[in-house]
């Protein structure tokens, strides 16, 4: 089990963490779940509940799911001053590196329609209520789901497997049947996306700005979407090793940016370090510097740890040796020293705080709330406002662990 130290007016953040095999590490996110209450044990207000609305022309288009099921994605219309402003927000779920586990990718959300979820709720920076999302709760807001396996990046196709790799085309037909609903009309639009999601919205970052006028006010965030080609407990590239399976069995390799590919070899270019200085359009990086994903799943997976000695480390940071904690520490500097470069363009904006999360604008408690994660009194709805509306610069970057008592730090039971 999975829950968080603190929350939302005494939120408990519960959660199943499979981490017996590689095959189910790198999808964590799937298996969280978090249940609210208030401090006097009172449910709150039920968020937003958001149907699902599946692409009815996308098969035409070549455009579906690993199984060949429709794509689909969950929209709430703006209103007001927000009628025509777009927030996209992009799944996030893993990524399936061999052909068999994206045969069995098929039989989750994640891979086919048929098992999505028909309503999901709308918080954080989906929200609705001005006191839960002040700058973004009236425009039209939709959540993208995530059934390609690999980011919205591929086009290809396994005929032996009856695997399609169809991200990209997913993409365009998700972005074709925004414009026809209204996005087309955009003055604002933001592309965002958490995790797997959070990458995607590096790679199509520059993509989303081509399909508005210069006058529409473009820009992109990704929410704990930095995953870093860092070195595992066992010395080895553990992450390395599975993007490298996602770019091989999707055949990504002419799917990436080829101001990239042109200096580096593919799976590197699957990697945001490599990507993000050579971003145009204005983007936002959001991360925590510990961040629980990459320790659980890339520094100290079972495979580079299988005598189990960062067991109970990875699974709650106070467990952690000094040695183990140094360890860390040099993760978070090679994560500041890869956006150096990044944070030196005046458009760009950072909020990276030293906590041990994971997607961060999702969730109501790390958004915005009454106890949110702060860096310089202020927490991450407000970063990513004051930089989107240019009401203020925002490159803030928390002292190291253990100075920050904001944080709603991770731990797995």
């Amino acid at each position: 089990m999975a829950e968080i130290v603190r929350g939302f007016w005494g939120v408990v953040f519960v959660g199943f963490l499979m981490l017996s095999k590689w095959v189910d590490s790198y999808e964590f996110e799937d298996f969280i779940f978090n249940k609210t209450s208030t401090g006097d044990g009172a449910i709150t207000p039920t968020p937003l509940l958001i149907a699902l609305t599946l692409i009815q022309g996308a098969a035409a288009k070549g455009a579906v799911c690993l199984d060949g099921t429709l794509p689909g994605y969950h929209i709430h219309p703006g209103s007001g001053s927000g009628a025509n402003s777009w927030l996209i927000q992009l799944e996030g779920g893993g990524w399936c590196n061999t052909v068999r586990n994206c045969v069995f990718r098929k039989t989750t959300r994640r891979g086919s329609s048929n098992f999505m979820e028909k309503q999901i709720q709308f918080t954080g920076i989906l929200s609705n209520k001005a006191e839960e999302n002040p700058d973004f709760f009236n425009w039209n807001r939709v959540k993208v789901c995530y059934c390609d396996g690999a980011s919205f990046t591929g086009d290809s196709e396994n005929k032996d497997a009856q695997l399609q790799f169809r991200g990209q085309r997913i993409w365009e037909a998700a972005m074709a049947e925004l414009m026809s609903k209204g996005m087309l009309n955009a003055q604002q639009a933001l592309l965002s996306g958490c995790s797997a999601g959070g990458l995607a919205s590096i790679l199509h970052c520059d993509e989303f700005r081509t399909l508005f006028p210069s006058s529409t006010k473009v820009k992109c965030l990704s929410d704990a979407g930095l995953f870093m080609d860092a070195t595992d407990v066992s010395g080895g590239h553990a992450l390395r090793d599975v993007f490298k399976g996602v770019v091989s069995v999707q055949g990504l390799q002419k799917m990436l940016p080829s101001n990239c590919t042109n200096k580096l070899d593919p799976t590197s270019c699957f990697f945001p370090q490599n990507l993000i200085s050579n971003i145009k359009t204005p983007l936002f990086l959001l991360n925590a510097a510990y961040d629980f994903w990459q320790i659980q799943s890339s520094l100290a997976p079972p495979v580079a740890d299988p005598h189990g000695l960062w067991h109970d480390c990875k699974r709650n940071y106070e467990k952690c040796s000094a040695s183990q904690i140094q360890f860390l520490q040099d993760f978070r500097n090679d994560m500041l020293n890869a956006i150096k470069g990044f944070g030196a363009s005046k458009q760009n904006g950072l909020f990276i705080n030293s906590c041990f999360a994971h997607c961060q604008s999702e969730r109501q408690d790390t958004w915005f709330a009454d106890d949110s994660p702060l860096i310089d009194n202020k927490p991450v709805a407000l970063a990513v406002g004051d930089w989107y509306f240019d009401r203020e610069g925002v490159k803030v970057i928390d002292c190291a662990y253990p100075c920050d008592k904001t944080c709603h730090n991770m731990v797995s039971k």
